[in-house]
């Protein structure tokens, strides 16, 4: 019998065999992508797929980052020919800001996310109040699909309307709320100053924002069980919260890496970096799609008995560009000025102002500050990023693990 603890055996699967057997998939996922998604017939033309079966050969494969969306799909309406399915074999078409496109597919669950919402407390039977946002972006749908598929029932609340909110949930009486953690907080505020009964809600599974420390107290403090989720609309479920609390595990159908800021350069572990994903979906096959997001793997496994890697949770954002001076300096020009030195550990780009100029200092992690090297080091910053700099060779391990290659400290004007 399964352990009712966990959403499937996929959970608890050795991490081994969860890495040979998502590696196996690989290949027929690349080739399919190729042979259906025209934006991937271009940029993997020169790749044979059956070579890519290990974390080594996929780190030598192109990202598509999210920050590109915007422009690849102006050039090729609407999805820029990302995906492998026609818009008649498509659910929705959805807008999110900026404006960036996403679709959903047909299938049950189209996102992941009823693992989360198993791991939150969630079951059959159970009624699901959803904030979550209904109009144009998707993730109301994202978390009505789910609730759908894990078998319960949803009231389609959406955003906004406090009052009209409470009144529902006063009279129906859900079992759970899902939406961001910010207006969960408005609810349990307003309800506390209208009397309102919101007493039925003993759950929750919040995304779409930062969830720190002393919110989770506050909420859990109006007798809400709350947890976490990490999801994307062209990704779905990346990782969610378990009752361990630490970390979130990372979703069982999908390849996380952690890239160095600006390159496709896996970072060494432990290490923050950009979160990028190849996503096994027929419909919308996402190979190295990095978010612009920041985190971290954690080392061992949750104490709640799943297997899979965890991450730290987001840790800020990976576009750090900054303008210098009228030109704009990028983490891969600073990845490609480290590159061009080898024994460099980490790197960092000051960006200050001294009252007149802006400065730029690069600061490098070495073992030996041999001044020869800071020179050269010089050379390639100005010839790569069009901007002179001063260098600053300092000990391995002086710089934070926090993910920055460009840290800009001017004050605002």
């Amino acid at each position: 019998m399964a352990d009712p603890r966990f959403y499937d055996e996929l959970e608890i699967r050795d991490p081994e065999t969860r890495e040979r057997e998502l590696f196996a998939a690989l290949p027929a996922q690349i080739a399919h992508a190729k042979s259906h998604a025209p934006y991937y017939a271009r940029t993997l033309a020169a790749v044979e797929p059956s070579s890519v079966k290990s974390r080594s050969a996929l780190a030598k494969l192109p990202v598509t980052r999210k920050s590109a969306l915007i422009e690849l799909q102006k050039d090729d309406p609407p999805l820029a020919g990302l995906a492998a399915a026609g818009k008649g074999e498509l659910a929705r078409l959805f807008m999110s800001p900026g404006p960036i496109y996403e679709p959903e597919g047909r299938r049950p669950d189209f996102w992941r996310i009823k693992r989360a919402l198993y791991a939150a407390g969630f079951r059959p039977g159970q009624l699901v109040h959803n904030c979550f946002s209904y109009h144009l972006t998707p993730a109301g749908a994202m978390l009505e699909s789910a609730a759908h598929a894990l078998g319960c029932a949803v009231v389609p609340g959406g955003t906004g309307q406090t009052e009209l909110q409470l009144r529902a949930i006063s009279d129906i009486k859900p079992d759970g709320y899902v939406g961001t953690p910010s207006f969960l907080k408005i609810l349990i505020g307003k309800a506390r100053e209208t009397g309102a009964d919101i007493s039925s809600l003993k759950r929750a599974l919040v995304s779409g924002e930062a969830f720190p420390p002393g919110l989770q107290k506050e909420i859990a403090a109006s007798g809400i069980d709350a947890y976490q989720c990490y999801a994307t609309a062209e990704l779905g479920l990346i990782a969610y919260e378990s009752q361990a609390r630490e970390g979130l595990i990372l979703d069982e159908q999908i390849i996380v890496e952690i890239l160095r800021p600006g390159t496709g350069d896996p970072v060494n572990p432990g290490e923050v970096g950009e979160v990028a994903v190849t996503l096994f979906s027929k419909e919308y096959p996402l190979i190295r799609f990095a978010t612009g997001d920041l985190s971290a793997i954690l080392p061992g496994q949750s104490p709640c008995g799943r297997t899979n890697q965890r991450i730290k949770g987001w840790l800020g954002r990976a576009d750090q560009t900054a303008k210098v001076k009228g030109l704009f300096v990028h983490p891969a020009q600073i990845a490609e000025t480290v590159k061009r030195h080898p024994g460099l550990g980490r790197a960092r780009l000051i960006i200050s102002h001294d009252g007149k100029n802006d400065v730029m200092t690069l600061e490098a992690e070495v073992h030996n500050a041999d001044p020869a090297l800071a020179a050269h080091l010089a050379e390639s910053l100005t010839a790569i990023t069009k901007l002179r700099g001063e260098i600053r060779l300092v000990p391995p391990g002086s710089l934070p693990n926090d993910g920055k290659v460009i840290e800009d400290r001017r004050k605002p004007a």
